[in-house]
């Protein structure tokens, strides 16, 4: 950009800073115009959003900011580890072959909608197959996977994996943000209609409700308000193990560059692979362990405002204007949800599973930790934790089916 107003990246991250607390601020207001604001625009919208106009109109230049850097390496793995050190498999599985069914149902139609999509939408476009360079569709899609499969997190560990360009990541994360919200709200419609949903397909909601007692139950027990101590020792296992993956992925990814370098077309030559991938199996190790009762402070919620702020910057690098030109991309988005939303309702009638599962299953994969919640809850305010879950399952399989769907819709580009 030929001027920007604002260089400083301390003055930067202190407008992403007010911008945030602003959308959650106002998120949360019982006034009733931003009540009926929120009931439109979904806060997650906004937060890619608002720092995108900052870099559309020349406020910031997100090209040469460097806090997209500072927040994929150091706040994304923390992130990622303080999101799946809080798995609870064993509850989980306490809902039952027919929820995690639903959620890896959800998973498949991730993985196999955006080649669907691609393949369909290359019938009457033909210019998306066969671009080579960081600005290929393909690529791009790869982004889409990561956040539809897991999240934030996963979608900005795709970017990297995949190099992805800044021109085709910005239309993509907007298209991700589009489609997404207007699936969950299609879900949050049919949750008003469980019950009579439910009673149709003869579905068994017996496990539900004993599982609402449940959570109930152990929040009333464990939960507590942090200390400091509690507060220093998930920045301590965030940022600690965030040293060590980087310590690894310095040491691995040049072995496998010396040894194997037919490996390179599966990322094992990208560090920021293997850093994603160890601190994402430490995070799942630790959740065996007492290191995962930090869960009961905060732990996921520290996370989640490491993530906010990823997200704040990955949005400072879109060009809104973009949109306006490529349509295309938001039909690829459109035909990729519908094949995810037919295999999800197709399987949840099939195995009389309860809307909950399907819903909530599809979510988890969709919306992550940051929507899910929202519409478990809308089915009951107790089981909102269920969705963080389910969410957190899918932190923790969203970068490696991500990958996977991204090397079938590599093959299938090229």
């Amino acid at each position: 950009m030929e001027s920007v107003v604002f260089t400083n990246d301390a003055t930067v991250l202190g407008l992403l800073a007010a911008i945030l607390g602003g959308v959650f601020y106002t998120s949360q207001s019982s006034h009733p115009f931003w009540q009926k604001f929120y009931k439109y625009i979904p806060a997650l919208l906004l937060c890619y959003f608002l720092p995108s106009l900052l870099n559309t109109f020349g406020v910031v230049d997100g090209d040469e900011s460097k806090l997209y850097y500072v927040a994929s390496r150091y706040l994304l793995p923390a992130c990622l580890v303080l999101l799946t050190l809080s798995v609870d498999l064993k509850a989980i599985l306490s809902l039952g072959p027919k929820a995690l069914i639903m959620f890896l149902t959800g998973t498949v139609g991730i993985v196999i909608g955006g080649p669907i999509a691609l393949l369909v939408m290359a019938q009457f476009s033909p210019e998306l197959l066969g671009v080579e360079g960081p600005e290929a569709v393909w690529r791009g899609m790869t982004t889409v996977a990561g956040s539809w499969i897991g999240g934030g997190a996963n979608q900005a560990a795709m970017k990297e994996i995949y190099g992805v360009g800044g021109d085709i990541f910005s239309v993509m994360v907007t298209v991700d943000v589009i489609v997404a919200n207007i699936w969950m709200a299609v879900l949050l419609y049919l949750a008003s209609k469980a019950k009579e949903i439910d009673q149709k397909t003869g579905a068994d909601t017996s496990a539900i409700t004993e599982l609402r007692k449940k959570v109930e139950k152990y929040h009333s027990e464990n939960g507590r308000i942090p200390t400091l101590k509690d507060l220093m020792m998930i920045v301590a296992v965030g940022f600690g193990v965030t040293g060590l993956g980087h310590m690894l992925a310095d040491i691995i990814a040049p072995f496998f560059i010396e040894h194997y370098p037919e490996t390179e077309k599966f990322s094992l030559h990208s560090g920021f692979f293997w850093l994603i991938f160890i601190t994402t199996t430490i995070g799942l190790i630790l959740s065996f362990t007492k290191v995962r009762n930090l869960e009961a402070v905060g732990a996921s919620k520290v996370g989640q405002a490491y993530l906010y702020i990823l997200v704040a910057t990955i949005g400072m690098h879109m060009d809104v204007s973009k949109i306006f030109d490529t349509p295309i991309y938001f039909v690829l988005g459109g035909v990729w949800m519908l094949v995810h939303a037919s295999l999800m309702l197709g399987v949840a009638k099939l195995i009389k599973a309860p809307l909950f599962y399907m819903a909530v299953g599809s979510q988890a994969n969709v919306g992550g930790a940051a929507s899910a919640p929202i519409v478990a809850s809308a089915f009951h305010p107790a089981l909102a934790p269920v969705g963080v879950l389910l969410a957190v399952l899918g932190y923790v399989v969203g970068t490696y089916m991500a990958w996977f769907c991204g090397q079938i819709l590599q093959v299938i580009a090229s």
